[in-house]
């Protein structure tokens, strides 16, 4: 009898259990609703914020979804669509950049309700293809995508309906080159007294005549719950081994690693939390207080499971929301400039550029399962209402550092028995981030030399330093958890 060299090499299916990974498996259902699908539809009026001023913009959000479901079945929104109607008057600002096409990339944050309880889900990354700008009138863009399931614990009626929506916009000229500035940032709401309901789907309890699988004979994993393999449901397991086994097989040798990608659609979902803490100004020799900033979270965008390495690596992405902007709450400050002059401003901490991303690294062939987080965000600092010794100091609307900084905080953790910062569950993580000079400072007189002095990082000695701390996750496709909604965490200094 032959053995084949492949199998005997392989090593055992590993599953990661800290941080973000237990979250968003913990509720992936073990079958998906095989109840009959209704085609929603709802048209709203929405008020959206261009540097023009506030425009009124048409949104009609459609998706397919189950008319009814059991409790922990997932609720999977099928041919998504989000379109767009700009009038002439919001496309103005792009024909007068010799614009003659427009695309965007839309955010659609939708409300998961159940009972009195309710989270909010993140429908990213929908995208919507070039079309031409006509030179009267309006025009529609129709973004597409997938988007995160939903699962409630609940029997009676859930729904989704769609909140907040985040737009960049990318204009182009006839010969396809970009216009200056290359994208816009659009936030829009709701407009108020309209209802928003997208769906209501009935839940009915548990599905009778349904036979389980043998491995999940045991109870559902709750929050609590960090035993090995606790989050996966049955169908999970089984896709991931499957498409292990599928990978090895082709492989004469996987050696010492043999990392698996894991399609997103199985586990990423979206999470809501809150974070607070405190940032050293180094030449100050003071503290900001931080937050509660509220963050979103897209998670496992992308999951690689390393059976051979014993290792799991996870990325995801978070960003700060404050009133429909991508930032932290403003500040209010009071330091001793120079040592001796009692300067009191309010700073605002502005996310710019991509989302925050998130990366953790989870051994999996210990008894802890340690696990270490990395968060790389980029950031601008903006200073208003400044007085100096109580006297007013006019500094201007756009007094801000000359160009974004890297702010990266760093955390360790372990599973068994829990302790330090998991994803999951939130803790602390610390950092440093270097501040560059300042622009855009006085208005009667350039000032951009006196914050430059006294707040910029003079080079690595006069570093930053960051401590956050951030609360459990409230996962959007479990609104009943015990985390939802998310709480306010306490800050360490």
């Amino acid at each position: 009898m032959t053995v084949d060299a492949r199998v005997s090499a392989r090593r055992p299916l590993h599953f990661a259990v800290g941080g973000a990974l237990v979250v968003a498996t913990a509720f992936i259902p073990s079958a998906e609703s095989m109840a009959a699908d209704q085609n929603s539809e709802i048209a709203l009026a929405y008020a959206c914020q261009f540097p023009s001023g506030a425009q009124e913009v048409g949104v009609t959000v459609s998706a397919s979804l189950p008319a009814s479901v059991g409790t922990g079945e997932a609720v999977r929104p099928d041919h998504v669509s989000v379109v767009v109607k700009l009038s002439q008057a919001a496309l103005e600002q792009f024909t007068g950049q010799e614009a003659t096409s427009l695309s965007a990339d839309a955010r659609l944050t939708v409300r998961h309700r159940s009972g009195d309880r309710s989270a909010d889900a993140a429908w990213a990354n929908l995208d919507a293809p070039p079309v031409p700008i006509p030179a009267e009138g309006g025009l529609e863009l129709t973004a597409t995508g997938d988007v995160p399931t939903a699962t409630f614990g609940s029997p009676g009626k859930a729904t989704l309906a769609p909140a907040g929506l985040a737009l960049a916009l990318t204009p182009r000229k006839a010969d396809n080159s970009p216009t200056t500035p290359p994208s816009l940032q659009v936030v829009c709401e709701p407009a108020p007294d309209q209802d928003t309901t997208l769906a209501t789907v009935l839940v009915e309890g548990s599905r009778s005549g349904s036979t389980p699988e043998p491995e999940v004979s045991t109870p559902k994993p709750d929050a609590t719950d960090t035993r090995p393999g606790a989050g996966f449901s049955s169908d999970t397991r089984k896709k991931i081994k499957a498409l292990t086994d599928r990978t090895l097989d082709g492989e004469d040798d996987p050696g010492g690693s043999c990392p698996i990608v894991i399609p997103p659609e199985w586990v990423m979902t979206t999470a809501d939390t809150y974070v607070a803490g405190y940032a050293n100004a180094a030449k100050m020799d003071g503290a900001v207080a931080l937050g509660p900033a509220h963050m979103k979270v897209t998670l496992n965008k992308v999951y690689i499971n390393d059976s051979c390495a014993s290792t799991v690596d996870v990325t995801s992405e978070a960003e700060f929301e404050y009133q429909g902007r991508r930032q932290l709450p403003p500040a209010r400050s009071t330091f001793l400039t120079y040592g001796f002059m009692p300067t009191t401003a309010i700073v605002e901490l502005e996310q710019v550029g991509p989302p925050a991303v998130v990366q953790t690294h989870t051994v999996t062939n210990t008894p802890e399962y340690p696990e270490s987080t990395t968060v790389t965000t980029q950031l601008s600092m903006r200073i208003h209402d400044v007085k100096v010794n109580g006297v007013p100091l006019d500094v201007g609307d756009n007094c801000r550092t000359a160009e974004p900084f890297e702010q990266v905080l760093k955390a360790w953790g372990q599973s068994y028995p829990r302790s330090g910062y998991l994803v999951a569950y939130g803790g602390t993580l610390s950092g440093y981030a270097h501040i560059p000079p300042f622009k855009g400072c006085g208005v009667d007189e350039n000032l951009d030399a006196v914050f430059t002095s006294a707040i910029s990082s003079a080079g690595k000695a006069a570093d930053n330093y960051t401590k956050m701390t951030q609360a459990a996750l409230c996962v959007a496709t479990n609104p009943d958890g015990p985390d939802c909604p998310p709480k306010i965490p306490t800050p360490e200094r």
